[in-house]
């Protein structure tokens, strides 16, 4: 199998403050760095790392070019990241003493992607194939639609969550990946439903659907049809937690295409998250195979 990661390459711009600024607040940060991310790209990171055969497609100013360098060091293939004249995608993350994150995106390149663009990227794949899709880009119903047209299974992580969501033919997606938030949203669940309440509703709302729950420190659910299962974190400190999802799919996708059950590959992406989340950083702080399969 091979992916296509149709998705968002972003620079991320990391101040480290005591809390997440408020209005009218000016707030010092007690560091900074620069770093490579992006949901998208963060994703195809995490699949090349895992030992999957990935192409990553999107478009960055010329700002990004050591963006792509850093994926192609991965394994990534590059060669559908387009350039056009205008700013890469920038993330601006206020990480604070909790080491919870707020973000701030500009959408640069990515919302600078055409049709034109997505069906010479799409004829290069074929029947057995996966599209992965993050909400970062422009067309993501058009690449859901043109995906199974051409016989490709479609992942879709639904973060960042907005109203965007709903009017995407989700009905047509193989693999739904929801964090809590997002999945009572999706399943119009009632306050406080629990893990297990959203899960099902979603397997209700989306037959078609296999759902992947990330429920942060409540671990992960999958759901399909009647089969229901659940798998612990992989409890480290926590430093970052800005690729832990991108992390987590990236390794449950690639245990799958290797012949892990469910189960396995929940576990694998569990430990996957929970060492990125370890370490500072987005997709530097992305595992390698040999750290998670051991």
């Amino acid at each position: 199998m091979k992916f296509l990661n149709y998705g968002s390459v972003n620079i991320d711009l990391v101040f480290t403050v005591d809390h997440v600024v408020k209005p009218g607040e000016t707030l010092s940060s007690s560091s900074f760095f620069r770093s490579a991310g992006g949901k998208g790209a963060n994703q195809s990171a995490a699949l090349a790392k895992a030992g999957a055969k990935v192409t990553h497609a999107g478009k960055i100013g010329s700002d990004g070019q050591f963006l792509v360098d850093l994926l192609s060091g991965y394994g990534v293939d590059t060669s559908l990241i387009r350039l056009y004249e205008g700013a890469t995608g920038q993330a601006l993350i206020q990480l604070d003493k909790h080491k919870q994150n707020a973000i701030v995106l500009f959408g640069g390149g990515n919302v600078q992607i055409r049709k034109e663009e997505i069906d010479q990227s799409l004829a290069l794949f074929s029947t057995g194939d996966m599209l992965v899709l993050q909400n970062e880009i422009v067309h993501t119903s058009y690449l859901i639609e043109e995906a199974k047209k051409r016989g490709l299974q479609v992942c879709l992580n639904t973060a960042p969550f907005d109203e965007k969501i709903l009017g995407l033919p989700l009905n047509l997606v193989d693999i739904l990946v929801v964090n809590e938030i997002e999945g009572a949203a999706l399943a119009n669940s009632a306050k406080g439903s629990s893990f297990g309440e959203v899960l099902n509703a979603l397997v209700q709302t989306y037959p078609a659907s296999e759902i992947v729950l990330t429920a942060g420190k409540g671990g992960a659910y999958y759901g399909y049809k009647e089969t229901r299962l659940h798998e612990p974190i992989y409890d480290l400190p926590v430093a970052d937690t800005t690729a832990a999802g991108d992390t987590f799919i990236g390794y449950f996708l690639t245990s799958r295409s290797l012949g892990h059950d469910n189960q396995r590959a929940l576990r694998y992406a569990c430990k996957a998250s929970g060492l990125a989340v370890s370490r500072l950083g987005a997709m530097g702080s992305i595992p390698l195979a040999n750290e998670v399969f051991s």
